[in-house]
């Protein structure tokens, strides 16, 4: 390791004392990033077998060409949507510090691990188009957490969509409201609609990637896909950092058999 670099690590230890970003311990080389290495290689990749559309985790021995059933009752707007791994533990940990405690430089690390999830979703495809946040939203967070995953993804960044309804964050809502509540919530930006002619000439016919932090239903990617496909887009796919797996809801309990008649 050069001098100048253990010089630097140690002035940043001494005055700011760092802590990763995963595991809230110390940084031993800050300088090399702000997650540390145990918490680096913690990091897993989702195993399969998902579903071939939207991604979601199957029961173990289906085969891998099989669609969920979320998936066969109402097919996404999108062709196919990958995530680098689950949302749990050290991943989960991750986001969280890069969206709420603006630790933007995880864009990095992130955009990377998502990066190596398919590499046959990036065939193809044109830009990536971030998952836009509501302006007041943007205006309290500081950044858009799709928009800094996007640029890390290394192809052109177009940027066609605007969320034009302030509703609940997807996060705090259960999964069966989260369709409603981005119901018509995008739209083509201004900037894409004043000039009908641009708009055919970058949109129509293309591939484009969608990049967001986390899906969980996909409500969010779907009703994004919905405006591309409406604006001439030809294939929409979608990359997220994580998978939040939503659990099938419980069943009741089978009905008890009539009872016979009572002997006396």
């Amino acid at each position: 390791m050069p001098t100048a670099f253990r010089i630097g690590n140690a002035a940043l230890r001494l005055l700011l004392a760092p802590a990763c970003a995963g595991c809230h311990q110390p940084l031993k080389d800050p300088l090399a990033g702000p997650i540390c290495l145990s918490c680096a290689k913690a990091l897993a990749h989702m195993a399969g077998p998902w579903c071939r559309r939207c991604g979601d985790r199957l029961a173990p021995g289906t085969p891998l060409d099989e669609d969920c059933a979320r998936c066969i009752a109402s097919p996404p707007s999108f062709e196919v949507a990958r995530s680098g791994g689950l949302y749990q533990g050290t991943l989960r940990e991750l986001i969280h510090a890069f969206k709420y405690e603006r630790r933007r430089l995880l864009a990095g690390p992130l955009g990377r691990f998502a990066r190596r999830t398919d590499a046959s979703i990036f065939a193809g495809v044109d830009a990536v188009v971030p998952v836009p946040l509501h302006p007041l939203r943007s205006l309290r967070r500081g950044f858009n957490q799709a928009d800094d995953l996007a640029r890390e993804l290394g192809l052109p960044v177009w940027r066609p969509l605007r969320r034009r309804r302030h509703g609940a964050p997807q996060a705090s809502l259960p999964a069966p409201e989260r369709h409603g509540n981005v119901e018509n919530a995008f739209a083509l930006s201004v900037v894409w609609t004043m000039s009908q002619p641009v708009r055919r000439r970058q949109l129509h016919g293309r591939t484009v990637l969608l990049v967001d932090d986390v899906m969980t239903t996909g409500a969010t990617l779907n009703a994004c896909a919905r405006v591309l496909r409406d604006a001439g887009v030809s294939r929409v796919r979608a990359l997220t950092v994580a998978r939040a797996v939503v659990e099938p809801l419980p069943q009741p309990p089978p009905p008890r058999p009539p009872s016979g008649p009572r002997r006396r």
